[in-house]
């Protein structure tokens, strides 16, 4: 049985986790819980992440109804983005919406997170793709997300932020965490002149991992490279140097 006080506190604990790390400036983002198969939990718009209290917390039903809430609060528009996910995926019991700096950094330059760079992302996220974009408190984002969420669960909204589905609460910002984590890694690769990409042989072995540990939740298998041997230590520094030196009109 489904504890809805405690739901409600850990919402509270994840919306200041979310605040405190950057995630969400303002009154952004929105997170949901489902009770239930006709029931969620949402908070309510114009309120920081960081300081709910569990007053404000929204109970709706699955047509977006709302079924109890503080007469002060009112649900965010964008909980139809929300609404959506549940009704095409069962399994999933919670998402979280966010503007990660580094994740939404890649959304708004139009550059899916699809490369196998990180085994923990790989295992956790696979491929991470972009939605078209869609006007915000609108019918345009759940139908743009629709294709998506039905092969990941996680995902980043074009010129937006990001999305994460999970198996609970902590599940899905876990993977709101990762996706952050693994976008930065990635930006100060890029910073760095070079993100090696790993072979489809290790990523194999890493599905093999996922499915061994019975991660839940779905994945796309992102873009791997060919099983060519390894580069050496010297060729790579060599390689990054010629490319640098071009750069400043060296020879």
């Amino acid at each position: 049985m489904v504890n809805e006080y405690e739901l409600k506190k850990l919402i509270i604990d994840i919306g200041q986790r979310i605040w405190q790390r950057g995630f969400v400036a303002a009154n952004d983002g929105n997170i949901t819980v489902k009770l239930n198969d006709n029931e969620i939990l949402t908070t309510p718009t114009g309120v920081s992440k960081g300081f709910m209290t569990t007053d404000m917390i929204i109970k709706m039903d699955m047509s977006g109804n709302v079924l109890s809430r503080a007469s002060k609060y009112r649900p965010s528009s964008e909980v139809k983005m929300h609404l959506e996910v549940y009704r095409e995926r069962p399994d999933v019991k919670s998402v979280i919406h966010a503007h990660p700096p580094y994740c939404t950094s890649f959304a708004v330059a139009g550059i899916p997170l699809d490369k196998c760079v990180l085994p923990e992302a790989i295992i956790v996220l696979g491929a991470v793709p972009i939605t078209p974009y869609g006007t915000p408190s609108t019918r345009e984002i759940p139908d743009s997300i629709n294709p998506y969420i039905k092969q990941s669960d996680s995902i980043l909204l074009a010129n937006h932020g990001a999305l994460t589905l999970g198996s609970d609460l902590i599940n899905a910002y876990y993977k709101m965490e990762t996706l952050e984590h693994a976008a930065k890694i990635i930006h100060l690769s890029q910073q760095l002149g070079n993100v090696n990409v790993l072979p489809e042989t290790e990523v194999k072995k890493l599905m093999n991992v996922r499915e061994q540990m019975k991660v839940p939740g779905k994945i796309s298998l992102c873009s791997c490279s060919p099983d060519n041997p390894a580069q050496s230590t010297e060729d790579l520094v060599a390689r990054i140097t010629k490319d640098v030196m071009a750069k400043l009109g060296g020879n």
